[in-house]
């Protein structure tokens, strides 16, 4: 009698175990967020846009700003799919006047953006588990020099 009581509690508690681990499983459903990805507000660059979860690395990022002239490197961390985020900031970079010059995809992202005086890359670096690195460089444009001319030296 006592082996049998053993068997049922046995049974019963590997039940309640093995069906309490399956809840702990979460699914990329319950990680990502739903629709589309909206921008928050941005305190360190005011006309770049950032997606809401997102939170600034302090310790890996800086900006400085002098006489209109702006250098920045910016990082952030969250969880989005790396796909939605290039069409945000495809679609977001240009509600602030920035023009699209390149993308470049290959496991990370890489977009080139500029407009009057600055260029902005922005990298997306997947992490694992759905996490991803976001990096924004914002520099000022190179001047461009004037050619010399081509005429032929006598």
């Amino acid at each position: 009698m006592k082996k049998a009581g053993f068997i049922t509690l046995y049974v019963l508690l590997t039940t309640v175990f093995l069906s309490g681990c399956a809840t702990l499983i979460k699914s990329e459903k319950d990680t990502l967020p739903q629709g589309p990805i909206e921008p928050q507000a941005n305190l360190k660059l005011s006309d770049v846009p950032v997606p809401v979860g997102f939170r600034l690395i302090p310790k890996d990022s800086y900006s400085f700003e002098s006489a209109g002239i702006r250098v920045a490197l910016l990082k952030y961390q969250g969880k989005a799919n790396p796909d939605q985020l290039v069409n945000f900031f495809k679609e977001q970079m240009m509600m602030y006047n920035w023009n699209l010059l390149n993308a470049i995809e290959y496991g990370e992202r890489m977009l080139n953006f500029d407009r009057d005086n600055e260029t902005c890359i922005v990298n997306l670096t997947p992490k694992g588990n759905n996490a991803v690195i976001i990096t924004i460089s914002i520099g000022p444009k190179a001047q461009k020099i004037p050619k010399k001319s081509e005429k032929p030296l006598k």
